[in-house]
């Protein structure tokens, strides 16, 4: 590792601003580190308090150790002076100056598309997003996104169940996985795809390394599909760097009255993303091959958003859906027939009633 290098880990483990280890670097050409650290450019550029800082994190027997803890550990350093570093990010004003890596960095080479959207979606939302990210990943693209609940997460298993190829970038360092709960599909990414994030390993997650690391997403995909999002997820971020960068931003249509769906209708409303009904429109618009046919988007009333959300915890009698969606018995069991018909839900014997 170059001694420029080493200096932008030290750097990001004391946190210091991007833009002030821009300047350093730029000013220090083939400096070692020890001669950086006694350098003008240092103490002219850096606080009292950030140089005490970065000084005392060095102590170069536990830094050279720290290093090697990391590379032991599966943990790749990739810096922009790396023939590694991804070109898709390497033009961004605010790009990363270095990313911890684990897994296949050569993915980071291929046509990357991400799915992004909120951490709480509905059944509708859960079965649209694994449906697209698993004929995208089927059809080539490399599925990115930031491995938090809801649509991340689902993103990320749909395109592994089918041995698709998936980016995830997060928000923490790899010790501190956020959320704990998707540590051990972090684990599995890391296997068959690849894990970035711009913090060291001992790294905890903050409030503001959430939409940093949007940035990340949307630069390295040709473009993002939102599922579903309201207008105050932190998907807003995602679809705001996504267009400033020159992106394509798609965004499946949903129910008028849900809030998980506010903001892919206001984007399609408004013309800042390209509505699509079925993964094929995204296929399509990159000239890849199709897998298979695919039905476009059902949407849903209401009532029947209402009854899907009653079935989510498993199958209902129909004198529990009347009684708990306050649906007049007509009105029931006219949804019901539809969405029969529609394969949204299935009947059981018994009267029973449960989703696809």
């Amino acid at each position: 590792m170059k001694e420029i290098e080493k200096l932008l880990v030290l750097f990001s483990i004391c946190e210091i601003a991007n833009k002030k280890q821009e300047i350093i670097i730029e000013q220090l050409g083939e400096l070692s580190v020890d001669q950086a650290l006694n350098s003008n450019i240092i103490l002219e550029n850096l606080s009292t308090e950030e140089y005490q800082k970065v000084v005392k994190n060095y102590g170069k027997q536990n830094f050279e150790s720290m290093l090697t803890n990391m590379e032991n550990s599966g943990i790749e350093i990739v810096t922009i002076f790396s023939d590694k570093y991804p070109k898709s990010l390497i033009d961004l004003d605010d790009r990363p100056l270095i990313l911890y890596a684990k897994g296949d960095m050569s993915l980071c080479t291929e046509k990357c598309f991400g799915v992004v959207g909120t951490r709480v979606p509905s059944n509708y939302g859960r079965i649209i997003t694994e449906r697209f990210a698993k004929n995208l990943a089927q059809s080539g693209l490399v599925i990115v996104s930031g491995l938090c609940y809801g649509i991340d997460a689902i993103a990320h298993k749909a395109t592994l169940d089918v041995g698709g190829k998936t980016i995830a970038v997060i928000a923490s360092g790899f010790n501190n996985i956020y959320p704990a709960t998707n540590t051990n599909l972090a684990d599995e990414i890391a296997k068959n795809g690849l894990i970035l994030s711009e913090y060291p390993p001992s790294f905890k997650a903050k409030p503001y390394t959430f939409p940093r690391r949007n940035r990340i997403v949307a630069g390295l995909c040709n473009g993002i599909l939102i599922p579903e999002a309201g207008l105050k997820s932190g998907t807003v971020y995602t679809k705001d760097f996504a267009l400033d960068y020159g992106k394509d931003v798609f965004a499946i249509p949903g129910n008028i009255d849900s809030k998980t769906s506010e903001l892919t209708n206001q984007l399609i409303r408004y013309g800042h993303a390209e509505c699509v009904l079925a993964s094929d429109d995204i296929i399509e618009f990159y000239g890849l091959n199709k897998i298979s046919k695919e039905k476009n988007v059902q949407f849903v009333s209401l009532d029947e958003q209402t009854i899907i959300n009653l079935l989510e915890n498993g199958q209902q009698d129909f004198d529990f859906l009347h009684e708990n969606s306050k649906i007049p018995v007509n009105i029931l069991n006219s949804c019901l027939t539809t969405m029969e018909i529609r394969g949204l839900i299935r009947k059981l014997p018994g009267k029973m009633f449960a989703l696809i």
